[in-house]
C-alpha cells in the first residue's frame, strides 16, 4: 500500500491530507473523501484511510484546518464555528479536497462517495448539498444541519448516530429526517446506537473525559460493517442484487 501526505492549498491555507492506495495494479477504481473530527486530521481518520484503501478504494483524507495536524481544543473550537456558519466555505474546503482525490491516477471519477466524521459529517452533507455527483454520503457522529439545498444530493445517505449522543439529540434528528423528506433525498437512511454517545469510532476519545463522549466497539463495528455494505451497493449494484457482497475493484 502507498501512503502519502499530499500539500495543497485552499484561498492561501497549507492543507496536508493523506493518501492511501494500493499500488499493485494500475486499474482505476471507486474513490472515498474522508473528512475527520472537529479537532484536526489526526491518526484515528489516517487510520481509516488505510482501511478504506485496503477494500480496494483510492481513499485521501482531507485537511480542513490547515498544516494536516490537530489543533489545540479552543482554536480547533472558533474555527468550527467559522465553518458552521459559513456553509459556503465548508463546501469550498470539501471540493478542494476532492479535488486531490479525483486527481490521482487510479481514480475513476465516475465512482465517488465520501465519508465523514463528527463536523466532517457536516463537511460530507455540504458536499452532497453542492450537486456533487457523489454515490454515497456516510457519517459517523455527524453534525445534520437541515438546508434547503438537500435536493441537490444525488446519491444515498447514511448517517450513524449514538442515541445518547449530547450534541444529537432527538429533536436534531428528527429534524434531519424531516430534512431528508422535504428535500426527497431517494435515498436515506439513520442509524441508531442505544447506549451510545459521541465519538464512538474514536479509541482515543475516553483519555479526554468528555460528558457524553466515549468509543463504543461494537457500534464502531456495526457503522463501520454498514458503511462496506452501502459502497459495495452503490459501487457493484448487479452484483449486490444478486446476493454477492464484493470489495470494489
Amino acid at each position: 500500500m502507498r501512503i502519502d501526505d499530499i500539500e495543497y492549498h485552499v484561498d492561501g491555507r497549507r492543507m496536508v491530507g493523506r493518501l492511501a492506495v494500493d499500488d499493485a495494479s494500475d486499474e482505476r477504481r471507486p474513490a472515498i473523501l474522508l473528512c475527520h473530527e472537529g479537532p484536526g486530521l489526526d491518526d484515528h481518520v489516517k487510520g481509516r484511510a488505510e482501511r478504506v484503501a485496503a477494500l480496494g478504494y483510492v481513499a485521501f483524507a482531507l485537511d480542513y484546518h490547515g498544516e494536516g495536524t490537530p489543533l489545540p481544543f479552543p482554536e480547533a473550537q472558533a474555527r468550527l464555528q467559522e465553518l458552521i456558519d459559513d456553509p459556503g466555505r465548508t463546501r469550498t474546503i470539501a471540493e478542494a479536497g476532492l479535488d486531490v482525490l479525483l486527481s490521482q491516477p487510479q481514480v475513476d471519477a465516475s465512482r465517488v462517495a465520501a465519508i465523514g466524521y463528527c463536523f466532517g459529517g457536516s463537511m460530507v452533507l455540504e458536499l452532497g448539498r453542492a450537486g456533487t455527483d457523489l454515490k454515497a454520503i456516510v457519517g459517523f457522529h455527524p453534525g445534520l444541519r437541515p438546508s434547503s439545498d438537500s435536493v441537490n444530493i444525488k446519491g444515498s445517505v447514511l448517517m450513524c448516530i449514538g442515541v445518547d449522543d449530547p450534541i444529537l439529540p432527538p429533536d436534531v434528528r428528527r429534524a434531519f429526517e424531516q430534512d431528508m423528506i422535504d428535500a426527497h433525498v431517494a435515498d436515506w437512511r439513520v442509524e441508531l446506537y442505544g447506549g451510545v454517545g459521541h465519538s464512538f469510532t474514536n479509541a482515543a476519545i475516553d483519555q479526554f473525559g468528555l460528558p457524553g463522549f466515549s468509543y463504543d466497539a461494537r457500534a464502531d463495528h456495526r457503522s463501520w460493517r454498514s458503511m462496506v455494505d452501502l459502497l459495495d451497493q452503490v459501487f457493484a449494484p448487479q452484483r449486490a442484487e444478486l446476493g454477492d457482497s464484493p470489495r470494489a475493484r
